[in-house]
């Protein structure tokens, strides 16, 4: 499908028809070439100056996920769902980060390292003198929430089904994924998949306030 091809009728449809699927069909599987493009939509999510302060954590052994469902409030989406994502941050990002960043700019476009440095100075002094109040690992998590919802919108788009989750204890999820000594904090979950035929939550109506009571033209 083109972008031409891709109308605003059907991006509509599919925004509207995506819910946070209560129960997954566990006998359906995502196809690996959907797969990719959803992996991609991860790796490809933008983030401020592009430095990525992330990894995600793609559960696929059923005997991890069913230690993960005790520290997932009871929710069995973490283990009926085809896929199960764990979205993590690169704790206390720092100006290694950035030099390891740049290495990777200059690589992929190109360039003498030399000269990056400019704008590494820029992002370099942004994390040790920001100019407002910064926690820097929340920083990091609201750039995760963004890879988030490329991910679940293009979940969407290719008839995908998505459940973000918040509610899992992040301390037991990195002990069970041997996080703990790492670099690396577990700060959202989403499995992804098919809906099971008996979800009552796929016939609800979507509930959003009036576009004239959140969108404002000034």
């Amino acid at each position: 499908m083109t972008p031409s091809e891709l109308s605003p009728e059907y991006v509509h449809q599919q925004l509207y028809w995506r819910y946070a699927v209560k129960k997954f069909d566990d006998s359906k599987t995502i196809p690996d070439e959907v797969w990719k493009v959803l992996e991609q939509s991860l790796v490809l999510a933008p983030s401020s100056f592009g430095l990525q302060p992330w990894k995600f954590f793609v559960v696929r052994d059923p005997a991890i996920r069913q230690q993960l469902l005790a520290h997932s409030w009871g929710q069995k989406q973490v283990i009926e769902a085809s896929h199960l994502v764990v979205l993590a941050i690169k704790k206390d990002i720092n100006a290694a980060d950035v030099d390891r960043y740049l290495q990777r700019m200059a690589e992929v476009q190109e360039t003498p390292l030399e000269n990056l440095q400019g704008f590494g100075n820029v992002v370099k002094n942004f994390l040790e003198n920001p100019p407002y109040p910064l926690d820097i690992n929340a920083w990091s998590t609201r750039q995760v929430y963004i890879a988030l919802g490329q991910y679940m919108t293009c979940a969407a788009m290719l008839g995908i089904d998505t459940c973000p989750m918040e509610g899992f204890v992040p301390n037991k999820y990195d002990e069970v994924l041997g996080l703990t000594e790492t670099d690396y904090k577990s700060v959202v979950v989403c499995p992804a998949g098919y809906r099971a035929e008996d979800d009552k939550s796929a016939a609800r109506k979507k509930v959003r306030y009036a576009t004239e009571d959140v969108v404002q033209y000034i």
